[in-house]
C-alpha cells in the first residue's frame, strides 16, 4: 500500500467532510449512479485501496480488493521510472469505478453508447497522462479504437474527453456543487424530498391493505375492497386463485367514495404455527349495517388459500351510517389485537350528548384491544388485564383509547434497526371533519379529542372548553388546503435505503400528496417535508418511475421492512386501476448483500400470473435521448417530454391568449383576488360559456386551465383533479389525449383571476368542465397555489400515465 499512499492521501481530504446520514436540503442537480445502474452506498467494510471513496461510492470491500490486485498486475510490467511516473495515474483511473458518478464517467447512463474502458477525462488531465504514461494504455484498455489513436495525443484525448466539465475526471472531485450534498436525500427548491417509485402490482380493485404473514416466505397479500385477497410471491408473480374470497357477504358498491367493504386484514403474530388471520369488513344483517371482525384459518391443504368454512365472528358493531367505518386491524408488540373503529358516520359525531367518540360505553370512535390467543374453547376473545378502563363503571373493557373520528391506516414502528429507538409506537392518521387532518401516536387510556377538537383547533366549542377533557394533541395536523382525507403510513425501518430510517411517510387520499415527518430527538417536535417525485434524471434508474395514481388508499411494509403504498386512478371498489408502488430513495442504497434474505419455499397449487409493469417513467426516454446531466429543475421534464413527442400542432376551439410567467415557488402563495378589470379578450361576445384556454407556458399544448363562465375568465382548483378531467379539457382544445393532470399551480398561479370551479369530477364524456359535477360556480375552499393545469398531446405514448 505504501507505494501509492501519497496519491490516495491527496484525494482523501475532498471526501472526509461529507456527511451521508442526514437530509440535505439543496436543489437536485446531480445523478449519482454506479455501473450496476443503482445508487451509490457506504461500504460496510472500509476500503483499503480506493480510500477516497471509503465513505460513499460504488465499491464494496470485495471490489476494492479486485481493483488493488489489478493495479499491482499492471504496475509489475514497469521499471522504477515507469512506476514513479505512472502509479498515480493508474490508481486514479482504476478507482473511478468506485466513484459515485461511475455510470456517468463510463457512459453507462446512456444505453446508446458503448461502455468506456477508461473513464471520461478532462482534457488537461488527459494531456498530462499522455505525456507521461501513454505506454500504459494497452494495460488499461483493450478498446481497438484507443489502440489505433493512442500514438496521437489530440486524437486520443478527444476520444477520452468528457465534454461535461462538471463531471469529467478529476474536475468532479473539486466540484462542491456535486459533492457537498452527495448521499443525502435530495430536496428541491420548495423543500420537497425527491423520491422515486417501483411498480409492484397492478390491475387491482381499490387495494386497501397489503400485509405479510411474517412466516419467512416473504409473500405479500393484497386485499381489495370488494372482499378478495390475493397472494403475491417474492418474484411478484400473483397466484391465479385468491387467498380469500368473501365477496358474497361483503357490503360495498361501485359508487365512487363508498367507504364500506373489506377494510382490514391482519395475520396473527404466530401465524406460522397457528395459521390464524383476522379480517374487518362491512356486512348487512337484516336492515342493519355492521362492521364485522372475523377469525379465519388457513387451509390445511393449501398454504395459499384460506379455509372459508373456518370463519368465526369475533365481534360485530352496528354502524348507524355508511361512512366512518374505521377498518384497521393490527397486532402490536404486546401480542394483542388492536381494532380501530370510526365514530359512526354522518358529520360531527351527532350521536348522544357528546358523541360516540367521547362515550366510553360505545365501541365506535375507539381504539379497541383484545386478546385472541387460546380462544379455541371458551370466549372468542378476552380482555387484557391492563386495559385502562376495565374497572370503570359503564365503560366497555375493550376500549384502549378513545376520542377518535375515523382512523384510516395505522402502523407499529419496528424501531431503529440498531438502537430500537421508537419500537412499538403506534402511528395513526385520523381523518378530519372539514378543516384539519391529523397524525397521532396511540397511547393507553388517552383521549384524542374528537369531537371537541379537530387537529389542534376546537370543533365543538362547549366540549372543547371542558378542562377535564385531558386530550392528546396530534403529532402533526394539516389544513384542508393541503388535503382532505389523511392516509396514515409507516416509519421507515427497512434495510435498503438508510437515509429514510426514522422518517414517517404518509399521504392524503384526496389531494394525492405524499408527505413525511421526522422527529427532532432533542425537542420531540416533528419536522414536515412534502415528498415529490424526482424530476429530470433523478429517477432515471432501470425499473423506477416518477408518477402514481392520485387516490392514495393505504401504505404497507413487506416482511423485510421496505415501504409501499397503494393508489388508484378511480376511487371505486370495482375499478381495476389500483397499483402497488414501492418507495425508493435514488440518492443512496445499502451496501450490496447487506439486505439479502432467502425466502422459505412456497408450495404453489395454483397457476401463476407473471407480473408485467404498466407504469412508465415520465419525462425522459433513456433509450433514445441524451439529456443534460445537471439540471433537474421542475421545468426540465416538461421540456424533455415535449421533445420526445415532437412539436404537436392542433387547431384550438377557443382563442389562446399570451402566456403568463413561469411557475412561482410555493412560498409566494397569496389569497385569491378578484379581478377588477376584464381584458378586451374576455369581453369578446362570441366566447362561449365553458370555453377553456391554457396559460402559464409559451406552448399551446400545456398550461394552467382557465375557463370562461358568466362573462369572466377564472381558474380551476386541483381538488379531485384527475387525468379524466384533464382529458375533457384537452379534447375541448382539439387534442386527442391528456398526458398529465398537473396540480399545485405547476404552470403558475392565476392570481389575477377568480377561482370559478372546485371539486370537479368528470366521467370523460362531457363537452366541458361545466358539464361535470362540481361544487358550484365560484364556490371553493382553495387558493391559487392549487390551480389545476394540463399537458395535452396527439400521441398516445404516455396518454395513460397518471398524474404525479
Amino acid at each position: 500500500m505504501e507505494r501509492c499512499c501519497g496519491k490516495i492521501t491527496s484525494h482523501l481530504w475532498l471526501w472526509s467532510t461529507l456527511s451521508f446520514l442526514t437530509l440535505c436540503f439543496a436543489p437536485v442537480m446531480l445523478h449519482p449512479q454506479c455501473l450496476d445502474f443503482k445508487p451509490p452506498f457506504r461500504p460496510q467494510r472500509e476500503l483499503e485501496f480506493c480510500i477516497m471513496y471509503k465513505e460513499f461510492g460504488c465499491c464494496d470491500y470485495q471490489k476494492d480488493q479486485e481493483l488493488m490486485s489489478k493495479y499491482y498486475q499492471i504496475m509489475d510490467n514497469f521499471d522504477y521510472s515507469g512506476y514513479a511516473s505512472c502509479a498515480g495515474f493508474i490508481f486514479d483511473l482504476l478507482c473511478q469505478e468506485c466513484s459515485p458518478y461511475a455510470a456517468h464517467l463510463f457512459d453507462a447512463e446512456d444505453p446508446s453508447t458503448p461502455l468506456r474502458t477508461i473513464p471520461g477525462l478532462c482534457s488537461e488531465y488527459c494531456f498530462q497522462f499522455w505525456n507521461k504514461c501513454s505506454f500504459t494504455i494497452p494495460f488499461l484498455s483493450g478498446d481497438p479504437h484507443i489502440a489505433n489513436v493512442r500514438e496521437n495525443q489530440t486524437s486520443l484525448c478527444h476520444y477520452l474527453e468528457l465534454q461535461d466539465k462538471d463531471y469529467c475526471y478529476p474536475y468532479l472531485l473539486n466540484n462542491q456543487r456535486l459533492t457537498q450534498n452527495l448521499g443525502g436525500i435530495q430536496v428541491n427548491s420548495n423543500g420537497c424530498l425527491q423520491l422515486c417509485l417501483e411498480e409492484v402490482a397492478n390491475g387491482l380493485q381499490n387495494p386497501l391493505a397489503m400485509v405479510h404473514a411474517n412466516d419467512g416466505t416473504h409473500r405479500f397479500f393484497v386485499a381489495e375492497q370488494v372482499g378478495l385477497v390475493w397472494t403475491y410471491l417474492p418474484d411478484r408473480s400473483k397466484l391465479e386463485r385468491p387467498f380469500l374470497n368473501i365477496t358474497q357477504v361483503v357490503l360495498t358498491s361501485s359508487w365512487e367514495g363508498d367507504e364500506r367493504g373489506f377494510l382490514g386484514l391482519a395475520f396473527h403474530p404466530k401465524y406460522k404455527y397457528n395459521g390464524k388471520l383476522y379480517v374487518y369488513y362491512s356486512v348487512e344483517v337484516g336492515f342493519d349495517e355492521r362492521i364485522r371482525i372475523s377469525e379465519f384459518h388457513v387451509s390445511a391443504n393449501d398454504m395459499n388459500e384460506v379455509d372459508h368454512s373456518s370463519e368465526r365472528v369475533i365481534l360485530e358493531i352496528d354502524e348507524p351510517a355508511s361512512n366512518h367505518n374505521g377498518g384497521q386491524l393490527l397486532f402490536a408488540d404486546d401480542g394483542y389485537l388492536y381494532i380501530f373503529t370510526g365514530d359512526g358516520g354522518m358529520a360531527g359525531d351527532p350521536f348522544g350528548k357528546y358523541g360516540n367518540a367521547q362515550n366510553k360505553s360505545a365501541l365506535l370512535g375507539k381504539v379497541l384491544r383484545i386478546d385472541v390467543d387460546d380462544n379455541q374453547r371458551g370466549p372468542l376473545y378476552r380482555i387484557p388485564p391492563d386495559n385502562p378502563f376495565i374497572h370503570e363503571q359503564g365503560a366497555r373493557p375493550e376500549v384502549y383509547a378513545y376520542g377518535v373520528r375515523n382512523m384510516w391506516r395505522c402502523s407499529v414502528d419496528r424501531g431503529d434497526p440498531w438502537t430500537k429507538d421508537g419500537k412499538g409506537r403506534i402511528f395513526c392518521g385520523d381523518v378530519g371533519q372539514n378543516k384539519f387532518e391529523e397524525i397521532d401516536i396511540i397511547e393507553k387510556g388517552r383521549n384524542y379529542g374528537w369531537r371537541a377538537k379537530e387537529g389542534f383547533s376546537c370543533y365543538d366549542k362547549k366540549l372543547c372548553a371542558n378542562s377535564s377533557l385531558d386530550d392528546v394533541l396530534p403529532v402533526y395536523a394539516y389544513p384542508h388546503k393541503m388535503g382532505k382525507s389523511v392516509t396514515g403510513g409507516y416509519v421507515y425501518r427497512g434495510c435498503e435505503y438508510p437515509n429514510l430510517n426514522g422518517i414517517y411517510i404518509f399521504g392524503d387520499f384526496m389531494s394525492g400528496r405524499l408527505m413525511s415527518l421526522q422527529e427532532d430527538k432533542k425537542t420531540g417536535n416533528w419536522k414536515y417535508n412534502e415528498i415529490c417525485m424526482g424530476v429530470g434524471l433523478t429517477c432515471a434508474f432501470p425499473g423506477l418511475i416518477n408518477n402514481y395514481h392520485q387516490y392514495i388508499i393505504s401504505f404497507a411494509e413487506d416482511e423485510s421492512g421496505e415501504l409501499y403504498f397503494m393508489s388508484t386512478a378511480i376511487p371505486s371498489a370495482t375499478s381495476p386501476s389500483g397499483v402497488v408502488y414501492k418507495v425508493i430513495d435514488p440518492s443512496r442504497r445499502a451496501p450490496p448483500r447487506q439486505c439479502h434474505y432467502d425466502p422459505l419455499p412456497v408450495r404453489v397449487k395454483s397457476n401463476l400470473i407473471k407480473f408485467v409493469p404498466q407504469e412508465t417513467l415520465v419525462g425522459i426516454d433513456l433509450a433514445n435521448e441524451n439529456f443534460d446531466q445537471q439540471s433537474t429543475e421542475s421545468y426540465q421534464w416538461r421540456q424533455e417530454l415535449s421533445d420526445h413527442l415532437g412539436k404537436l400542432q392542433a387547431s384550438l376551439t377557443t382563442p389562446v391568449p399570451a402566456r403568463g410567467t413561469s411557475k412561482p415557488t410555493k412560498n409566494s402563495r397569496r389569497k385569491d383576488r378578484r379581478r377588477k378589470n376584464k381584458s378586451k379578450l374576455e369581453s369578446v361576445p362570441h366566447i362561449q360559456k365553458g370555453a377553456v384556454r391554457l396559460a402559464g407556458d409559451a406552448r399551446n399544448d400545456r398550461g394552467r386551465v382557465e375557463i370562461y363562465i358568466n362573462g369572466e375568465w377564472g381558474t380551476v382548483c386541483d381538488d379531485l383533479w384527475t387525468l379524466v378531467n384533464a382529458g375533457v379539457v384537452c379534447r375541448q382544445l382539439g387534442f386527442q389525449h391528456a398526458l398529465k393532470a398537473a396540480k399545485n399551480s405547476e404552470f403558475g398561479e392565476g392570481k389575477d383571476l377568480r377561482i370559478l370551479l372546485d371539486d370537479v369530477h368528470c366521467v370523460g364524456t362531457e363537452s366541458s368542465l361545466l358539464d361535470c359535477r362540481h361544487a358550484g360556480v365560484g364556490t371553493h375552499n382553495c387558493a391559487h397555489y392549487e390551480d389545476a393545469a394540463v399537458i395535452c398531446g396527439n400521441s398516445s405514448y404516455v396518454a395513460d400515465v397518471a398524474e404525479v
